[in-house]
């Protein structure tokens, strides 16, 4: 609250105080003795709507606030406490004033920095800002910094990522910073973390997916060069899955809504890369391991209902040889089966699919449309028969295949659901750093 009095005083014309009725020549200090006071005036300048809901945000997330600002003190710290910085799901609020603080270029910020509270800096020098960045850094911190003014650029510049406002802000300001914000908002880089977790966390599905097809894939021609038998799915057939069925699929994981509780994780180590050994372990020792089998299973079943042996020449020109082809052509559709599990499975990194709902990504249900329309012109038209060496499958067979999708996605339902049983025991790993 700004507080200004409002006060008048009567004065004949041709006053002194007025310059004798000369335009210009006003004493200011004549003129402003022997007021009377007529009341004061109280201007509010509140925080925007929303701006509390998104300080609460960012606790939840694990960010901290902390304020550097030129304002006094107990100003300051009022406007923090309005909107929630230093208040419950904290460590609480320090108040940090420039005589507290000493010279910038030598002051020990690590004192104050060191616990987790979060910290108003008043009465503070854009230097400030630049020394409290440094400190940031110097403990392992990832800082985003917010600033408008020109000497506020080389701080913008020095932090992780500088924010500045696209209405207030200078240009130098705006050029100095990572990200300006067009309506000077504060919730808006909230909900831009929120937007950058999402995308991080897609990749990560996309990359789930992809690594997933690779143990089916491997897995007939480790059989094949282990048994010496017959080769269970042909070179052509492992290009039209990689470039053809798959591809989609993969594209439309990347319009994946967020997952439900997405802000209410800590941030990940700032050393953690994209690709995790959990995240392998989840794809080839899952979701890889449980379409292999089901694959191979598909493809000895087929074998066996034609009449085949161990030793059997499935040659061309042999009378198993026809059969032989169904059987690569299931070992074909196999696999596109598990891959719409595999898709479905992914399309969560922590939490129940059922918490995310069935059909909120149509992109991916347009992309298994496609898979399955792909997958049948393959199999089904004679020119491409001949040239990928497939057959036209009995709709006998094709029941084997109806399983698969929720055999995969049922493998991986129960990973995740042990993984977030077992984050809540004592001493296990939490959160999205194991």
């Amino acid at each position: 609250m700004r507080v200004l009095p409002v006060a008048d005083r009567e004065l004949p014309g041709g006053h002194p105080a007025l310059g004798g009725g000369q335009p210009g020549r006003v004493d200011r200090d004549a003129l402003e003795t022997d007021l009377r006071l007529l009341g004061i005036v109280g201007l509010a300048d509140p925080p925007r709507s929303g701006t509390a809901e998104a300080v609460a945000a960012c606790h939840r997330a694990g960010i901290r606030i902390n304020v550097v600002s030129g304002d006094h003190a107990l100003t300051t710290a009022a406007v923090a406490r309005q909107v929630g910085i230093g208040g419950p799901g904290t460590a609480g609020l320090q108040v940090v004033s420039t005589e507290d603080l000493g010279d910038p270029a030598e002051a020990d910020l690590d004192a104050f920095l060191r616990d987790d509270r979060e910290i108003v800096f008043a009465r503070s020098s854009p230097e400030t800002k630049l020394r409290i960045t440094d400190a940031l850094h110097t403990r392992g911190e990832v800082v985003a910094m917010t600033g408008d003014g020109v000497n506020d650029a080389p701080a913008l510049r020095r932090a992780d990522i500088g924010v500045a406002m696209g209405r207030s802000g200078t240009d130098v300001a705006r050029e100095a910073s990572t990200m300006v914000l067009t309506d000077d908002d504060f919730a808006t880089i909230v909900r831009a973390v929120e937007a950058g977790r999402q995308v991080y966390d897609n990749v990560r599905k996309f990359i789930v997916y992809i690594f997933a097809h690779a143990i089916p894939e491997i897995v007939p021609f480790l059989v094949f060069a282990l048994s010496g038998g017959t080769v269970p799915l042909t070179v052509l057939q492992i290009l039209m899955i990689d470039l053809g069925t798959e591809t989609l699929p993969a594209l439309a994981l990347g319009r994946e809504p967020a997952e439900p509780g997405l802000m209410e994780r800590p941030p990940r180590p700032r050393g953690e890369g994209v690709i995790r050994p959990v995240m392998l372990l989840r794809a080839w020792g899952v979701l890889g391991l449980v379409s292999a089998a089901a694959v191979m299973a598909v493809y000895f079943t087929v074998l066996w209902r034609i009449g085949w042996h161990p030793g059997d020449s499935v040659d061309k020109g042999t009378p198993l040889h026809e059969g032989y082809q169904r059987a690569t052509t299931m070992t074909f559709l196999a696999i596109v089966a598990c891959q719409i599990g595999t898709a479905t499975a992914a399309r969560t990194e922590h939490t129940s699919l059922f918490a995310v709902g069935l059909f909120t990504n149509r992109l991916l249900l347009a992309g298994i449309a496609f898979e399955i329309a792909f997958a049948a012109v393959v199999v089904y038209v004679p020119a491409l028969q001949h040239i990928l060496g497939t057959a036209a499958v009995p709709p006998s067979d094709l029941l084997l295949l109806l399983p698969l999708p929720v055999l995969v996605w049922g493998a991986d339902e129960l990973w995740r659901a042990w993984r977030r049983r077992a984050a809540t025991i004592p001493g296990e790993p939490v959160g999205d750093s194991r």
